[in-house]
């Protein structure tokens, strides 16, 4: 997948370069955000609720989320492509397990995991490249586990992907029906969703979107 494998160069780079800064406006962003916290104790419970087991957060940036999920009882740990957002991860939660890797080539055994979490992780996955990844974590995922996704909509249906500017490398946004039938077609059916308006002082004016699936 050359395609997949520059922009996966490019991006981790760009992170290592952003991590610091990205570590300072985003790791006590759930504060502001009671819907967010509401979704992820959704995902929590539901992952109580199947037996529980180990959770990994793909894409865990600085580690504030794989934290947070810690803090409401589940096993978690963090995976991302950038080491030096890993680094910050471990200085800052050394407690916790958090490993550098590719979302496209889990390190991870076939149905380890009883909960996934990619929150934004997906913006900068080339839309041709992104039903190898929604397999890939149906593939990590135990049957009755589950998937909660986070990302931005785009326009409308008419939009399946939507490219848009970012500060860190080039992204996407995703029409929620169309994400949710990728997922479907991996074997991750939708359980519920929710759709976050745009606030008037939120710097991108787009919907956020939470997919919550559960592997058959």
């Amino acid at each position: 997948m050359p395609e997949h494998d520059d922009s996966l160069a490019a991006t981790r780079e760009a992170y290592d370069t952003a991590a610091p800064t990205y570590a300072r406006l985003f790791r006590d962003s759930l504060h502001e955000s009671p819907l967010d916290r509401a979704m992820l104790s959704v995902f929590a419970e539901a992952v109580r609720t199947g037996g529980g087991g180990r959770v990994a957060d793909l894409g865990c940036g600085p580690g504030h989320i794989t934290a947070h999920l810690a803090g409401l009882g589940l096993t978690a740990f963090g995976v991302d492509a950038s080491p030096a957002m890993i680094e910050l991860a471990q200085e800052a939660y050394p407690e916790l397990q958090f490993d550098t890797g590719s979302m496209a080539a889990l390190d991870i055994p076939d149905g380890e995991l009883a909960g996934a979490l990619s929150r934004w992780s997906i913006i900068h996955t080339p839309p041709t490249q992104l039903p190898s990844i929604t397999a890939e974590f149906a593939r990590v995922l135990t049957p009755g586990g589950h998937l909660l996704i986070g990302f931005w909509a785009s326009d409308d249906a008419t939009h399946p992907t939507q490219g848009f500017d970012h500060a860190v490398a080039p992204a996407h946004r995703w029409w929620p029906d169309h994400l949710s039938a990728l997922l479907r077609a991996s074997g991750l059916t939708e359980v519920a969703r929710m759709i976050r308006e745009p606030q008037p002082t939120d710097r991108r004016q787009y919907r956020e979107v939470h997919l919550l699936t559960r592997k058959a």
